[in-house]
């Protein structure tokens, strides 16, 4: 070895090698204290490399919504759409900030919770705000027609929002992240943990824009073909759940190696997650489906209506006319 080494090499290397390197006990760093009822309400994790672009977004949005209303006062941004993007901005708060993403690599279940927020409630709930559609009505003419348009026309916006496609990464993403290096490694390794949340996001935000979008689409679907869509999301959310469930023991090292003297064990604390993903995937799904159910009714409802409006104005124009040939001609 060279006798002459420079110390700032030296101690730029050992820096790239720590940061690139897995935590030693976890992706949030140091194994928080016990769960109890103190700790279940403020074991908060703010990190700014979450909450301050969550924040971005919501201000963004409401920087939208106040142009829109400003440059069309009859055509608003509709409050549910925005309540929606708030309330999904909200629960990716507390999936990501909360005691949840406090105990996320110390208890699988807490992790289950989180996964389940990311994918069933901030997903449809940021989807159903339609910040597409927001965007189009406040960029200029010429960034639509160069910029948007263009991303939403493309190729690669039909092929990845197709619903077949969409439904089976959403699937993909599920079975390949638990029964891979994936999550063992993501429980240990702050950048692989990111990562995982973003492709659990990704993955559901791709799931549920072809069902509860309100944004452009390259494919829609009829009412029929959405139910189903959504229902079949159901079993293979089960088998994974079951799959959890039942496994006689710990799947993820991290978790079987944990040196917790506190909680349920590993193997109890799996099954509680199986559990968890079973009933609570099982129950999300379920309120979307009676959800896209009374969507549905309303939708009939609503061109039953305008049907009979329709038949109506028909019926007052043939009676006119009706009027008009009875009617005896003048002198």
């Amino acid at each position: 070895m060279p006798r002459h080494v420079h110390h700032g090499a030296v101690a730029g290397l050992l820096s790239t090698l720590l940061l690139a390197s897995p935590a030693t006990v976890a992706a949030h760093g140091a194994e928080p204290l016990p769960l109890d009822a103190r700790t279940a309400i403020t074991a908060w994790s703010l990190e700014v490399h979450i909450w301050l672009p969550i924040v971005l977004l919501a201000l963004a949005y409401r920087a939208g919504v106040r142009s829109v209303a400003g440059a069309h006062p009859g055509n608003p941004v509709p409050r549910r759409r925005a309540l929606a993007w708030y309330g999904g901005l909200l629960a990716l708060f507390v999936a990501l900030q909360s005691p949840i993403a406090t105990y996320d690599t110390t208890l699988f279940s807490a992790h289950m919770v989180q996964h389940l927020l990311l994918t069933m409630v901030v997903a449809p709930l940021l989807v159903l705000g339609a910040p597409i559609t927001l965007l189009l009505r406040v960029v200029s003419p010429s960034a639509r027609k160069r910029v948007v348009l263009p991303v939403l026309h493309s190729r690669a916006a039909r092929v990845i929002s197709f619903p077949v496609i969409a439904w089976l990464v959403f699937a993909g993403v599920m079975y390949g992240s638990h029964f891979s290096p994936l999550f063992d490694a993501a429980l240990e390794n702050v950048f692989v943990h990111l990562l995982e949340h973003a492709l659990y996001l990704g993955a559901g935000l791709l799931f549920w824009w072809p069902v509860v979008g309100a944004d452009p689409s390259p494919w829609r679907m009829p009412h029929a073909a959405r139910l189903l869509y959504v229902f079949l999301g159901m079993p293979y959310s089960s088998f994974l759940a079951l799959a959890i469930y039942s496994a006689s023991g710990v799947l993820y090292p991290h978790y079987a190696t944990l040196q917790r003297d506190w909680g349920p064990t590993p193997l109890a604390d799996q099954q509680l997650a199986g559990g968890i993903m079973w009933v609570g995937g099982d129950g999300l799904f379920l309120v979307a489906v009676v959800a896209m159910v009374a969507t549905w009714m309303r939708a009939e409802e609503a061109e039953g209506k305008r049907a009979d409006a329709r038949l109506d104005r028909e019926d007052v124009r043939k009676a006119r006319i009706a009027a008009r040939e009875a009617a005896p001609d003048g002198p």
